[in-house]
């Protein structure tokens, strides 16, 4: 571990901000800004506290994600719903992946389209990029 945070000392620094930050607000914040409560985070108690030690350091970076994939599926809604695209329906989603059913003659045109609007969907400091697969089924691109 210590030769992990020799190698990557940002992340140590994060951990330990995380943690005092949780402690002292009793909450972290996504980066867009979406607050995720630790009430346990100052419990007497070891395991409680550790606990919501962890979900701090963990909850901004996975509600970040979750916070991107909402604002990616309502503007893949808007722009299906505006554009009147009939040939493409949003079926699924797992995790930071979306599924959908899109007609065989509109592939090449709408695949483009949901990509640039996911990818734009929020401005950060590096680029959001996202890889499209297409299948007759989701296990033919897994």
């Amino acid at each position: 571990i210590d030769t992990y945070f020799q190698k990557f000392p940002e992340l140590e620094s994060y951990i330990e901000n995380s943690k005092r930050e949780a402690k002292r607000k009793g909450f972290v914040e996504t980066l867009l800004g979406r607050r995720c409560y630790m009430p346990g985070v100052n419990d007497q108690a070891y395991q409680a506290r550790a606990h919501a030690e962890r979900q701090a350091i963990n909850a901004p970076i996975q509600g970040t994600n979750a916070d991107i994939i909402k604002k990616a599926m309502i503007a893949i809604h808007q722009a299906i719903e505006t554009h009147h695209i009939t040939c493409t329906k949003m079926l699924l989603q797992v995790h930071d992946e979306l599924i959908f059913e899109v007609e065989d003659h509109a592939l090449e045109t709408v695949t483009p389209k949901l990509k640039t609007i996911m990818e734009g969907v929020v401005k950060l400091n590096v680029p959001l990029v996202v890889e499209v697969k297409t299948g007759r089924h989701w296990a033919e691109v897994q």
